[in-house]
Formats: C-alpha cells, structure tokens, sequence
C-alpha cells in the first residue's frame, strides 16, 4: 500500500490535469470550481479551499467555498459545506476528482433544505423557489465571476492559513505555492 503522501500527490495531480490548482503547501490548496450546467449555478466560478488532514485518504478532506455562494446546504459566510460523503461517509475509495466531479455538483444540482446550513436559502427554496432560483443567480452574478474569484479570500485570509507559505509583502514579490494568483 502505498503511503498517504504519495496518495495526496498523486490525487492533486490528477485533479491538476482537470482543475486549476493552486498549492499552498503540501496538505492545502484552491481549486477554481465552475458550477455544474442547467443549474442556477451554471456560469458561476468558485473557489474551493481543501485541506487534506495527515491521515488522508482515511480521513476525509476539509473543503470550503471562498467566495460566497446562496445554496441552503452552504453557510454563506465561512463556506462550510454540509455534504454526508465528506463528514460522514468518507472511504478511501474516493479521491479528490470525486469531490470535484461528483459530490458538489450534485449537492449544487440536487439541494437539501431540509438539513441546512443556510436557513435562510432553505426556506426560501422551500417556499419560493422561482425567488430562491433567482437569488442564486443574483449572488452568481456577484460572487462567481472569474474577478469575484481571483479577490476572493485576500482580505479574509488568516494568518494560520499563511503562516506555512511563508509571510509576504504585497510589493508583488511573494513565495511560490501563495493563493493570490488563483
């Protein structure tokens, strides 16, 4: 079998080959996500923060939107994302492609208000889902554009998230692997 640093390299490489990819260090990195066709979401650019715990691929990765997104299974303000086959369901079977290819275009095409994050988002997609669709789009057009993504998460990164890239000046010189080109 081999080792979890070898199963990180080789799943990150093979998301690259798909994704843009942005390193941070060896266990985080962004991936710029675009919503899946014939949803509200279609056009929308997102990016997707991931951590990989040590113990990855037993245990699952940490995933989170950095630019906002409407969506009742999404908290819109840190991005936490409430998916089963991420928190609970996790297996070793699965590979970063699966998040990227699979899970969250499915929780973007099929989701579940009534296990929120977003109540608000639920409610309304319960409720009023010609106005839950068009509050989507509305925050796609403001949130999901390729400029929303490239600011994302610059004036909202925390040092933690830094500290392993090495610190910078914004005088554009900065350490190989930082998020600001994603």
């Amino acid at each position: 079998m081999s080792s979890p640093k070898r199963r990180i390299e080789t799943d990150v490489m093979k998301l690259m080959s798909d994704y843009e990819v942005t390193l941070v260090n060896d266990n985080k990195f962004y991936v710029r996500f675009k919503g899946p066709e014939e949803t509200p979401f279609t056009g929308g650019l997102w990016k997707i923060h991931v951590e990989l715990p040590d113990q990855y691929p037993y245990k699952s990765p940490s995933i989170g939107f950095v630019n906002r997104i409407f969506h009742p299974n999404i908290d819109e303000l840190s991005g936490s994302v409430c998916l089963d086959v991420i928190n609970q369901t996790w297996s070793p079977m699965y590979d970063m492609l699966n998040i990227f290819e699979v899970f969250l275009p499915q929780l973007l095409r099929y989701p579940n208000p009534s296990d929120p994050l977003n109540g608000e988002a639920a409610a309304l997609m319960m409720r009023e889902p010609k106005a839950y669709e068009a509050k989507v789009k509305e925050y796609v057009a403001k949130y999901a554009s390729k400029e929303a993504v490239d600011e994302a998460g610059e004036d909202t990164e925390s040092e933690d998230e830094l500290s392993s890239a090495g610190s910078y000046e914004s005088d554009g010189e900065q350490p190989a692997g930082t998020m600001d080109d994603v």
